[in-house]
């Protein structure tokens, strides 16, 4: 058994409006034979991830009785639905005093991640020292996805979301699946200074990447390569995202 030295955070309190579901929370949904968010569980917990916070908010309940007198897990409440840094910050809140380091994951689209992924990044973020290291994919179709933006060297110096990028930016394939590690000291501290979206007014996670480049902090983006992997927004993904998933299991055993 895994034993990585980091905790784990698991955001699962949005309403997830797309998948139209008013009576449980949209990581309750069953990809294959179980739960997503069971899934997620079981991913971090085979890479030795612990403890693990679960962000419960919208139709909590659904989730909570998924993990009934499980000791590895805690759970915190998101009363205000204010975004994913908002929730990552309840999250943190919970985390016992001895964390250094700890993922956060998206509860949704997670359970596509080998436990080694975990592995890699925590080597990478120790070894390097860095304020934040996150996991990067190749998709054949980023579209709606955040494009990862390197330098010559092969450096993160940008993460552009559909919206803002240019056609060239467009193209590129690389994409942030929200899959990070946090160096706990760097996130107390700037966590409060992530913007509010003009749009939806909401925090979100991810604009701590350039609030630690523009601080001049270690950010370091560890490329996965092409791996099965959907986001899932909606029930048509959904559906998609099991098809992958079971064949990813098929090819697995």
């Amino acid at each position: 058994m895994r034993k990585l030295k980091a905790a784990g955070i698991i955001l699962a309190a949005g309403q997830g409006k797309r998948m139209n579901s008013t009576i449980s929370n949209k990581v309750t949904l069953n990809l294959g034979d179980k739960p997503m968010v069971k899934k997620t569980v079981e991913v971090l917990r085979k890479a030795g991830i612990k403890p693990i916070v679960i962000v419960v908010g919208f139709q909590k309940e659904s989730v909570t009785n998924l993990f009934k007198n499980q000791k590895d897990i805690i759970f915190a409440e998101q009363h205000d639905r204010l975004g994913t840094a908002h929730a990552a910050q309840e999250g943190m809140r919970m985390l016992p005093k001895n964390v250094k380091d700890f993922f956060v994951v998206n509860g949704d689209d997670s359970a596509f991640y080998k436990p080694d992924i975990f592995d890699k990044l925590f080597s990478e973020h120790k070894k390097n020292k860095n304020a934040i290291t996150f996991l990067t994919l190749r998709v054949k179709n980023p579209f709606g996805l955040g494009r990862i933006i390197r330098s010559r060297l092969g450096k993160v110096v940008a993460i552009f979301e559909e919206k803002d990028a240019s056609e060239k930016q467009r193209r590129i394939k690389e994409i942030n699946p929200g899959c990070y590690l946090f160096n706990i000291d760097f996130f107390r501290k700037n966590i409060s200074k992530t913007p509010k979206s003009s749009v939806t007014g909401e925090f979100y996670i991810v604009s701590l990447i350039p609030l630690a480049l523009k601080d001049g902090k270690k950010v370091e983006g560890i490329d996965a390569g092409h791996i099965p992997w959907r986001g899932v927004n909606t029930n048509e993904e959904l559906e998609e995202a099991t098809k992958i998933f079971l064949e990813f299991q098929k090819s697995e055993s």
